[in-house]
């Protein structure tokens, strides 16, 4: 599940609980403040990447960090593989984990690589592209599907064009070509197609 949220300076959402889930959150404009029962009390700023992987249960909340301009964020939730594991915590700087015209891994199932990682088997993408970019993807795992999300410009894909905040999902395909506009920015989420 996919949530597209915005929150109002020195709003947000008490404290809550949640288990066995891992939950995924990219700020795009301002900074999330984060506390937990794990003990973290973060910000989230615009430009990083965070997960919590719920597990067998945890407390938190999350709030704007700022007073004078709204937060705008992505929220992803995703079914764990395994169930009540130990909860845990990651936060990283996406474009530290890549470079400019080309897809960014900044999650996946393997702790030993660049971005965070989650209890699934879910591989995310963002790119930033300041030029004109013809770009390929392969799916990774036979029987995901794609979910393209552009957050800024333009993107052609299968003769369609999206815009900013349009978003496709394609299922049953091994291999993706796309045409990016100098100015995008784009999130890809390689996930199974098949709820858990």
């Amino acid at each position: 599940m996919l949530n597209d949220d915005i929150v109002s300076p020195g709003k947000g959402f008490d404290t809550h609980p949640h288990s066995n889930m891992e939950i995924i959150t990219i700020p795009l404009e301002g900074d999330l403040s984060h506390r937990d029962s794990m003990g973290n009390e973060r910000i989230i700023k615009q430009g990083e990447i965070q997960v919590m992987s719920a597990g067998t249960g945890i407390r938190h909340s999350e709030y704007n960090a700022r007073n004078d301009i709204e937060v705008k964020f992505l929220q992803i939730w995703l079914f764990p593989r395994e169930k009540e594991l130990k909860p845990r915590y990651d936060q990283k700087m996406i474009r530290e984990l890549g470079r400019e015209n080309e897809l960014i891994n900044i999650l996946s199932p393997e702790k030993n690589d660049k971005g965070v990682w989650v209890n699934q088997d879910a591989w995310f993408y963002m790119g930033f592209y300041s030029v004109d970019t013809t770009e390929s993807y392969n799916v990774t795992k036979k029987g995901n599907g794609i979910y393209l999300f552009v957050l800024k410009g333009s993107v052609t894909l299968d003769g369609e064009q999206l815009d900013e905040r349009d978003a496709m999902t394609v299922e049953g395909e091994d291999k993706l070509d796309f045409n990016i506009k100098a100015g995008s920015e784009i999130l890809i989420m390689d996930i199974s197609m098949t709820s858990q």
